[in-house]
């Protein structure tokens, strides 16, 4: 029997309303019931085809970057990427505005590169001025590592105006576009980017085990014996699959499989600009939904991504994060908690395989699960507000 196109809860799972792992269709849950051999020619092909599918994504810097994919989850590739290509005695600028962005400067930290962190906090994004700025008085900051999406806030970042200052100042432009490669246009070529990352269960909608690395081809080339670790060093891994087809060590096979159904689908939907729409008209309406309701979203509006977009919790005392959570997985749907540093917040993802129609019932559910509560208002704390106004002014 042919299965919809958007699975449903009454079919046995709930949907995923989170940033990856994330709801899936069903041909790519199909495409992992078979085992593969990673020594063997189907699967080798099986990688060269995926390496392939990534960089037609890329447009016109297909020819002129390479894709290398390692395994584990983004954490994994963000590593791979900065222990690669910053050589030991570089210094990295770390723009950072969330969790991810302050993963990424103690990641820097850890690899023992030099770090320059500016944390913008939650609210705000860094901007190009400011970059420039940084650079210019600080000579020794060799690359910019820049969050295209932050998904502890669901701020999208102003990716153009960074690397146009990065360009400008003849540094070198690193990008982790963990959540919005595939949803979101990518240009390296046009941004003058060494470097970028994402993964295999973000806006492609595959299944968790491996990222990728985008690279320029003279990047990957001058980057051999830099690395500090054996498992993540990315030349090496790529100088493997180049000259043998395979990977260095236990590839996630099923992950792969699943991948490659995946990016059927991508380019089957029409590609980024369709996946970025469908998930556009999903944020637009969980949120004016949401709002319709009293919640309080943390980002302004020039500022929300098409990815994840973070509420305030209610200042009600009747609120709890964990009886909405509850209340809300009752009816269908996982949410997912705040990673904010000073507010207490929730956010509702808007990628994975669904549509604004299941938005409009994410909201109805929202709705019931307040009642459930008994909230009486989903207003935020005044001084939540207060202080989004201030920063945002």
């Amino acid at each position: 029997m042919a299965q919809p196109p958007f699975p449903a809860p009454e079919l046995g799972e709930p949907y995923l309303l989170t940033p990856g792992p994330l709801t899936t269709s069903y041909e790519v849950k199909q495409a992992m019931l078979k085992d593969w051999g990673s020594w063997d020619d189907d699967f080798r092909a099986m990688t060269r085809d995926m390496r392939d599918r990534l960089l037609a994504m890329i447009g016109d810097g297909a020819e002129t970057y390479d894709c290398v994919p390692i395994q584990g989850s983004g954490t994994y590739a963000v590593e791979a990427m900065l222990g690669t290509f910053v050589p030991k005695g570089g210094k990295v600028l770390v723009l950072a505005n969330g969790a991810y962005g302050l993963r990424a400067a103690k990641t820097v930290e850890y690899l023992g590169r030099g770090l320059r962190l500016l944390d913008k906090g939650d609210y705000l994004p860094p901007r190009g001025d400011e970059v420039a700025a940084i650079l210019a008085e600080d000579t020794g900051i060799t690359h910019v590592l820049a969050i295209h999406c932050e998904t502890s806030s669901g701020i999208l970042n102003p990716i153009e105006e960074i690397a146009e200052a990065t360009k400008a100042a003849g540094r070198t432009l690193l990008i982790d576009s963990m959540s919005a490669f595939g949803a979101l246009p990518l240009d390296p070529l046009a941004l003058n980017c060494a470097a970028f990352v994402s993964s295999a269960n973000k806006c492609i909608e595959g299944v968790p085990g491996f990222g990728f690395v985008i690279v320029r081809k003279d990047v990957l080339a001058a980057s051999k014996g830099n690395c500090h670790s054996l498992a993540l060093d990315v030349y090496d891994q790529w100088a493997t699959m180049e000259k043998t087809g395979q990977w260095r060590f236990t590839p996630p096979t099923h992950t792969v499989a699943a991948f490659i159904e995946a990016l059927k689908m991508h380019e089957a939907e029409g590609g980024v600009d369709a996946r970025g729409a469908r998930y556009a008209k999903n944020r637009d309406v969980v949120v004016e939904g949401m709002r319709g309701l009293g919640f309080q979203t943390l980002l302004d509006d020039r500022w929300l991504s098409p990815i994840i977009t973070t509420f305030f919790c209610p200042a009600d005392p009747s609120f709890t994060f964990q009886g909405f959570y509850d209340a809300m997985k009752a009816r269908g749907f996982i949410i997912y908690p705040g990673k904010l540093t000073v507010v207490d917040s929730f956010r509702i993802g808007c990628i994975g395989r669904m549509d604004h129609h299941v938005m409009t019932r994410v909201v109805v559910a929202a709705k019931e699960a307040l009642a459930d509560m008994g909230v009486a208002s989903a207003e935020p704390p005044a001084a939540a507000l207060e202080e989004r106004n201030k920063l945002a002014a």
